[in-house]
């Protein structure tokens, strides 16, 4: 079964707050003000947010510009891979799976966290220590930390519904998912719809997104984007009028 490796969220703090802000934007680049008031929505203090944008410049996680911070290149990467993230690239299953073997000699701790971490981003599952697989339908390129270490093939296995089964607690992520859309019918305030939209950001990178011949007819995952896709457009704006006001 599928492991929950990314951490819980943690309590809000300025730099998480105005970080988030920033990636919810395009582009990504706001007045210290407007992140000065998001911040207040959250019981945040004017003097907490600047202090925490100065610490994010020097961390070189934003760049400051007559008063404008906007997010670093690297950052920017992170947003696309946000928006991508939701939905990735796919393609028409045949029926074969995917197979990372991890073949690395030595590896540190650091690594093989990080690993386990990148695996999950890529929406593999782990069939036993150091194998890692998933049906063969998505379209994606490895990055370089991942291929130093693994081996890649492509496989069959005779009962693929058994193995999902196996692999992924469908129905728990369907029950969120559901939960989720509700929370999202109901986030009235701009407090509720920031928590809420990282919530759904948080669970559908961990959809395994399955071809459909392998998922249950009501499964709620097309739902979730659709009305994640249509909230943030609403909310994104209430959100920068709100900080422009």
């Amino acid at each position: 079964m599928q492991e929950r490796l990314l951490p819980a969220i943690k309590p809000l703090t300025a730099r998480s707050v105005a970080l988030s802000t920033l990636l919810g934007y395009h582009p990504p680049a706001l007045p210290v003000s407007a992140l000065v008031r998001v911040g207040g929505l959250f019981g945040i203090a004017e003097r907490t947010t600047r202090v925490a944008l100065t610490r994010m410049v020097r961390d070189g996680d934003v760049v400051a510009e007559n008063g404008v911070y906007r997010l670093t290149e690297r950052l920017v990467r992170r947003q696309v891979q946000q928006d991508e993230s939701g939905s990735p690239q796919s393609r028409n299953w045949s029926g074969s799976w995917e197979m990372a073997v991890v073949t690395a000699p030595a590896r540190t701790l650091a690594e093989r966290v990080s690993l386990r971490k990148s695996m999950v981003s890529y929406r593999l599952a782990e069939l036993r220590e150091g194998i890692w697989t998933r049906p063969d339908n998505l379209l994606r390129e490895f990055d370089g930390a991942v291929a130093d270490q693994c081996m890649f093939f492509v496989s069959q296995y005779k009962d693929s519904a058994e193995l999902v089964a196996q692999l992924w607690d469908l129905p728990a992520w369907a029950a969120e998912a559901r939960r989720l859309c509700t929370a999202l019918e109901k986030a009235d305030t701009l407090v509720d719809g920031f928590m809420a939209t990282a919530e759904v950001l948080r669970h559908l990178l961990l959809d395994p997104y399955l071809p459909s011949e392998l998922l249950p007819a009501d499964w709620p995952g097309t739902e979730l984007r659709e009305r994640y896709a249509e909230f943030i457009k609403t909310y994104a704006e209430r959100l920068r009028d709100y900080g422009e006001g």
